[in-house]
C-alpha cells in the first residue's frame, strides 16, 4: 500500500521509490527520500538532528516543521501566550483522508482544531489542513487555514511557514535570486539594527557564518545548489523567505542538534512572517511550497 497508517506517523510512498514520513506529532515531515532525472537511487534530502525527539515531547528538531500562528518570538497581542514558532509543530493531528493514490503520485491530509491546550493560547474559532503530496522527484506542501467562526465573530491574524532543513553541506551551498531583496538580519546584536532592513547585494546568498536572514517580498522561488545537488523550492502566497543556519557560533548552543549538525544542512523557509494575514469568519487562507530535485 503506498500510504502505511502507523501508529505515529504515516508513511507515503511511490511506486518509482520515493517516500515520506509525516509524524502526527507536529505533521512534521520527518524523511522525503527521492531519486533525480540523473540517479534513481532514493536519497534522504532533509535533515532530522541525531538528537530530534521524535515522541512528541518537544517540536522536532529537523525536517520541515510548521510554523502557525506566530513565527519565532510572539509579536502580535493576540500572539501573546503562544510559544515560540506558535502551536502548529507541537500538537498532535489527525489523519483526515487519502487525497491521492496513483502513479503520478500520493498524497494524504492531515488536519488540526482547537483543542484545550490550544485555546488557552489562541482563542479563535480556526481549522487547519495539511496535505503532503509525493511525486517521483517532488514533495509538495499545502497549508489551509479556515476562519470557521460565525459571521459576527471577529477577523483573526496569523503567520505561517514552512521551516525545510534541507539536507546539504552548509559551507558549500548556495541560494538564488535574492540579489536585490530587502532583508532582515536576526543575528545583529540590537534589536534597532535587527528591525533596520538591508538589501542583498550577493549574486547568490551562502550560510557559511551565521545566518538568520528574512527577505521580505521575496521572488517566490529559489534554486538551493551545492556541488552534488541541487533543489528547487517554488511557493505560492508565501512572500516571505527565510534562510537560516545557526554554525558552530550558535548550533552549539542548541540542545537537539547533534555536535557538527549544523555542517550538514541549510534551512531556506517560505513563509508569510513579515506583517500578518487576516482572515474574516468564513474564510479561508491558503499556502504552498513545491520542492523539486533537481540534481
Amino acid at each position: 500500500m503506498p500510504v502505511i497508517q502507523k501508529d505515529d506517523r504515516v508513511v507515503l510512498q511511490h511506486p518509482k521509490g520515493a517516500s515520506a514520513e509525516i509524524l502526527y506529532y507536529g505533521a512534521t515531515v520527518i524523511s522525503w527520500k527521492s531519486g533525480s532525472t540523473t540517479n534513481a537511487e532514493p536519497t534522504e534530502r532533509l535533515f532530522v538532528s541525531g538528537k530530534a525527539a521524535l515522541d512528541g515531547s518537544k517540536p522536532v528538531r529537523g525536517g520541515i516543521p510548521v510554523v502557525f500562528p506566530a513565527f519565532g518570538a510572539p509579536t502580535h497581542p493576540d500572539h501573546a501566550k503562544l510559544p515560540q514558532h506558535g502551536f502548529a509543530r507541537n500538537n498532535v493531528w489527525s489523519y483526515a483522508s487519502t487525497v491521492m493514490d496513483n502513479e503520478a503520485g500520493v498524497s494524504v491530509k492531515l488536519s488540526l482544531g482547537p483543542n484545550d491546550a490550544i485555546k488557552a493560547q489562541f482563542d479563535h474559532p480556526f481549522h487547519l489542513e495539511y496535505v503532503v503530496t509525493l511525486a517521483e522527484h517532488q514533495l509538495t506542501t499545502d497549508l489551509h487555514v479556515k476562519h470557521t467562526g460565525l459571521s459576527t465573530s471577529p477577523p483573526f491574524e496569523f503567520q505561517a511557514l514552512f521551516h525545510n532543513y534541507i539536507r546539504a553541506p552548509a559551507n558549500d551551498v548556495r541560494i538564488t535570486p535574492l540579489t536585490g531583496i530587502k532583508y532582515y538580519d536576526k543575528t545583529e546584536a540590537t534589536e534597532e539594527a535587527r528591525a533596520t532592513p538591508k538589501v542583498e547585494n550577493r549574486e547568490s546568498v551562502d550560510v557559511q557564518k551565521y545566518t538568520d536572514f528574512v527577505y521580505e517580498n521575496a521572488p517566490g522561488r529559489y534554486d538551493v545548489v551545492w556541488p552534488s545537488g541541487a533543489i528547487e523550492i517554488k511557493t505560492k502566497n508565501l512572500k516571505d523567505v527565510v534562510v537560516w543556519n545557526p554554525q558552530q557560533e550558535s548550533g552549539a548552543k542548541i540542545a537537539d542538534m547533534e555536535t557538527g549538525g549544523w555542517e550538514k544542512y541549510v534551512c531556506v523557509e517560505p513563509g508569510y512572517v513579515r506583517g500578518f494575514v487576516k482572515i474574516e469568519p468564513g474564510q479561508t487562507w491558503w499556502g504552498q511550497q513545491v520542492l523539486t530535485v533537481k540534481v
